[in-house]
């Protein structure tokens, strides 16, 4: 039994797919419904009279997250078991997020342009700098939750390898 959330609503769901044939239970009400596998990353799901062109483009299998699109539209879906629930419950949650205090040069290069200052508050996947290496841009982003404590580099400066971008 997982409880999935997506649009900031959580269901319990238990679903179970076999010989082309979706069964289970969702929010205590049981479906059926054919489920037939195109590809690798594509579906066709035939559920209450309706078609669903299911394609996968994420699978993150650390955040226990996988992004859809179903019929054109991009949906994100997070998954929970007991498991998950109970280290919630017992405040243990957050022990897997590793803490990170530094970005680092990946390699030599030009610092473009830091779209961030020192204080800010910067979400996982926020764009950060952006270094030009061997005539690319390269935007680096941010690998955690945050606080940017100190940005000793600017604009235009050339930076080495592990060279010091932002301190967390």
């Amino acid at each position: 039994m997982y409880t999935v959330t997506f649009n900031g609503h959580s269901i319990k769901a238990d679903l179970k797919i076999d010989n082309g044939l979706l069964t289970g239970v969702l929010d205590d009400k049981a479906i059926q419904g054919d489920w037939i596998k195109i590809n690798e990353r594509q579906y066709h799901l035939l559920y209450n009279r309706q078609s669903y062109k299911v394609d996968l483009i994420k699978l993150d299998e650390a955040e226990k997250s996988i992004t859809l699109r179903i019929n054109g539209h991009k949906q994100t879906v997070k998954l929970q078991d007991r498991y998950d629930a109970l280290l919630k419950q017992l405040g243990m949650d957050n022990l897997t997020s590793k803490k990170v205090n530094d970005l680092k040069a990946p390699m030599p290069g030009k610092v473009l342009s830091i779209a961030v200052s020192e204080g800010q508050d910067v979400k996982k996947g926020d764009a950060l700098i952006v270094l030009e290496a061997m005539k690319m841009e390269n935007v680096l982003k941010s690998p955690c939750d945050g606080i940017i404590r100190k940005i000793p580099v600017s604009a235009q400066q050339v930076v080495e390898k592990n060279q010091l971008l932002i301190q967390f």
